[in-house]
C-alpha cells in the first residue's frame, strides 16, 4: 500500500514552482504595484484593507502553499491535496470580486482598477484578478492530472530468475556426447613394381645327344 502512495518528486516540482510565483505575484502585487503605476483602488502603496485581506492575500497564501507541498510532496495524496488547494484559491482569484457583493450590502470589494487608460485598466484586471486564476487553475490542473495518472507511484524492479524442475528435465539433455578421436593416419609407403624374367630353355639344348 505505501508503494502505491509514493511518487517523484519531480512530478510535481515545476508546477509547484510555478504556482508559487503565482502566489506571491497575487498576495504582493497589490501592495507594490502602486509603485510602478498598476494597482487597484486605493492606489497607494503598502495600504491593507479587509477586501486586500479576503480577495488577495488569503488565496495568494494559499496557492503559496500548495505549489509549496506540490515542490516537496513525495506521497500522492500530498500533492494531490496541495494542487486542490491552489486550484480552489485560484478559482476565488476569478471569482471573489464577483461573488464579493452578496455579503457586502451588494457592493463589490476590491475596489476599482486605478489605470487611466482603457488598455491598463483591462491589464489590471486581467493581472490583478481574472487572468491570474485562471492560469492558476490551469496550472493546478495539470499538475492533478499528471499525478493522478501513475497510481502505482515508484516500482522496484526485482531480477526474475527462472528456475527449472528436475523431474521437467530429459535424461537425454544431461548425457553428454561422446567425443569423438580422429583415426591416426599411417603414411604409405609408395611400392615399386618389380618384374621377375624367367629365361626360357631352348628347345635344342634340352634334346639328348643321341
Amino acid at each position: 500500500m505505501a508503494g502505491m502512495l509514493q511518487m517523484r518528486r519531480s512530478r510535481g516540482a515545476f508546477s509547484g514552482f510555478l504556482l508559487i510565483l503565482l502566489g506571491l505575484w497575487g498576495a504582493l502585487i497589490p501592495f507594490v504595484g502602486p509603485y510602478f503605476h498598476y494597482a487597484y483602488t486605493p492606489d497607494t502603496g503598502w495600504t491593507y484593507n479587509t477586501a486586500r485581506l479576503w480577495l488577495e492575500l488569503l488565496p495568494g497564501a494559499a496557492v503559496f502553499l500548495g505549489g509549496f507541498l506540490l515542490m516537496i510532496a513525495r506521497r500522492r495524496h500530498t500533492a494531490l491535496f496541495g494542487a486542490l488547494l491552489a486550484a480552489a484559491a485560484g478559482a476565488w482569484f476569478t471569482l471573489g470580486t464577483m461573488l464579493s457583493p452578496l455579503w457586502n450590502h451588494h457592493v463589490t470589494l476590491g475596489g476599482s482598477p486605478a489605470g487611466s487608460t482603457v488598455y491598463t485598466r483591462i491589464m489590471e484586471q486581467l493581472g490583478f484578478f481574472s487572468a491570474l486564476g485562471v492560469v492558476i487553475v490551469f496550472i493546478a490542473a495539470a499538475a492533478f492530472g499528471r499525478i493522478a495518472s501513475v497510481p502505482a507511484g515508484i516500482r522496484t524492479v526485482e531480477p526474475v530468475t527462472e528456475t527449472i524442475p528436475a523431474d521437467r528435465i530429459d535424461d537425454e539433455d544431461t548425457q553428454t556426447l561422446p567425443t569423438r578421436t580422429p583415426a591416426a593416419t599411417t603414411p604409405t609407403t609408395p611400392t615399386t613394381p618389380t618384374t621377375t624374367f624367367t629365361p626360357t630353355a631352348k628347345t635344342e639344348d634340352t634334346q639328348s645327344i643321341g
